[in-house]
């Protein structure tokens, strides 16, 4: 879990230094080349530092263990951090659109090639953060790991854009294309919609965490086989489980023979909490219910 924890923290670290880089770079570039698409992924980056530096301390606040006034943890600090970027990235891609938009009714403008290197640049370096953070993220099942990662996926979009706009509009340069000039924009509208479409699943999500629905079904069938494996379960009352970002409680009701002593009884829930946190790591809690069953039942 240490291990996982510090992987977790030296991903986001990379992540806020090179979203400061990526950031400098972007802005210089677009001013000294006079690149419009350059400016807007150079401040939609700016926006990027934000969410990093949330994940960051979302993700420090998560491990912090159970207290007084949080008793089942700070584990939903990562939630909280997931939703920050997706709103985010939800005003980054209206903003883009926007951008895009206005940028059809207005006279195109001409390109550098050094503008598209560092367009270019800025995508491999975005695919290859990408990866990694994806890779850590769902190795240590981090919401804010993740978080980052999408953030990083919604940047690839943008750089590739970048890419294909200011490459159109240099080769329409160089070939006197008219009307390649107008493919930063279009590609930008593109983007726009991918990178809203992925901010809505990112609040989604967050969103069902922090109302605690219920976990996976499948999961919560995989629960039930291993109660019902357990001797003497007559059946299972009710069963809830929820996450609280990298980690699951499960909430369990049974019922075991009647005249059962206490010991039974303890006997029992102990060994449902044990095989169901044996069989899924993620669960670090299962509080068990006993109702008396009566044959006849």
């Amino acid at each position: 879990m240490a291990d996982t924890h510090k992987q977790s923290l030296t991903a986001i670290w990379v992540s806020l230094i090179s979203n400061i880089v990526l950031t400098a770079m972007k802005l210089a570039a677009g001013l000294v080349f006079a690149s419009p698409v350059l400016l807007a992924d150079g401040v939609h980056n700016a926006g990027d530092i934000i969410a990093t530096v949330a994940a960051l301390t979302s993700s420090m606040v998560s491990k912090r263990p159970a207290d007084e006034d949080h008793p089942y943890g700070h584990g939903k600090a990562e939630v909280v951090a997931s939703a920050l970027v997706a709103v985010i990235l939800a005003l980054a891609a209206f903003w883009i659109g926007l951008q895009s938009i206005r940028a059809l009714f207005e006279p195109a403008e001409g390109e550098s090639v050094l503008a598209l290197g560092a367009a270019f640049i800025s995508l491999i370096w975005k695919q290859a953060l990408y990866v990694y953070t994806i890779r850590i993220g769902r190795a240590a099942k981090s919401k804010s790991v993740l978080a980052t990662a999408y953030d990083h996926l919604a940047d690839v979009y943008a750089s590739l854009a970048a890419v294909v706009g200011i490459g159109l509009a240099v080769l329409g340069d160089h070939f006197d294309w008219a009307w390649a000039a107008y493919g930063d924009p279009l590609a930008g509208i593109i983007v726009s919609l991918l990178v809203m479409k992925l901010a809505f699943q990112m609040g989604r999500e967050s969103v069902d965490i922090l109302m605690e629905k219920n976990a996976a079904a499948e999961k919560i069938e995989a629960y039930q086989n291993i109660i019902l494996a357990v001797g003497h379960i007559k059946r299972i009352d009710r069963i809830r489980a929820r996450e609280h970002g990298h980690y699951i409680t499960v909430d369990v009701r049974v019922g075991v023979p009647g005249d059962f002593t206490i010991q039974e009884g303890h006997d029992i829930s102990r060994e449902i909490r044990n095989r169901i946190m044996e069989a899924d790591p993620d669960v670090i809690e299962v509080l068990v219910h006993l109702n008396p069953w009566y044959e006849g039942e």
